[in-house]
């Protein structure tokens, strides 16, 4: 159930990090700590690819409003139903993030609003990371209750956009729990849309017993 995470290269890192350090020197903003930069080696590969990639999502950061979406108080007050982090964590500590299909309709949302929302979601989540002990998410779709009239793809591409390009190797684990039969047409248009590493770290859970390995069922939602 832990991921065996790929090794950093040590000279890449020291590399990385002093780049950071001289343009942290002239703005704190721009800092990252190791755990960071090492999720940013091994999605981008290279020195160069991770600098490059955390300066734009730095950019993004200040230009998004990130910072300031926890006061927000409106908009997550609106979209409090299409995902919410549990106080609870998964079996190896990874903070939790529950998303209800079913609460979906893409002829009912504001797409920009809804992505700042999950954008929320995810800098709570991931500022609920113990990074020293495990630095990923554990993402759960539940899809009791779902209805293709629930399938939003549109926001399916911008969380995998956000997780791509702003939060890499943030995704630990993605269950999908009580996927109805006919989800299996659904998911063939996605996993297209994902990397081999994503869509390895993607599992489908038929049982409690099976979900049971990751956390206790208890833990999830009942009033969503």
């Amino acid at each position: 159930m832990a991921e065996e995470l790929k090794p950093v290269n040590e000279e890449d890192l020291k590399q990385l990090k002093e780049r950071m350090n001289l343009i942290a020197s002239a703005d704190p903003a721009q800092y990252h700590n190791s755990y960071s930069l090492k999720r940013y080696l091994r999605a981008f590969h290279t020195v160069d690819n991770a600098f490059q990639a955390i300066l734009k999502t730095n950019k993004w950061r200040v230009e998004y409003g990130v910072a300031d979406l926890h006061n927000n108080k409106e908009l997550i007050e609106k979209y409090s139903d299409k995902a919410k982090v549990l106080r609870h964590r998964d079996a190896i500590g990874r903070p939790i993030i529950y998303i209800p299909a079913k609460n979906y309709n893409s002829s009912d949302r504001n797409i920009d609003e809804l992505t700042k929302f999950i954008v929320y979601c995810l800098e709570v989540a991931s500022n609920k990371c113990f990074e020293e002990v495990v630095d990923n998410l554990c993402i759960v779709f539940d899809l009791n209750n779902f209805t293709l009239s629930c399938m939003d793809y549109q926001i399916l591409k911008n969380l995998i956009w956000l997780l791509s390009r702003h939060y890499p190797e943030r995704l630990g684990v993605c269950l999908i729990i009580n996927a109805p039969t006919f989800f299996s047409g659904c998911w063939t248009v996605i996993k297209g849309w994902l990397d081999e590493n994503t869509a390895g770290k993607v599992t489908f859970v038929s049982s409690e017993m099976d979900l049971c390995k990751y956390f206790i069922p208890d833990i999830l939602p009942t009033d969503m």
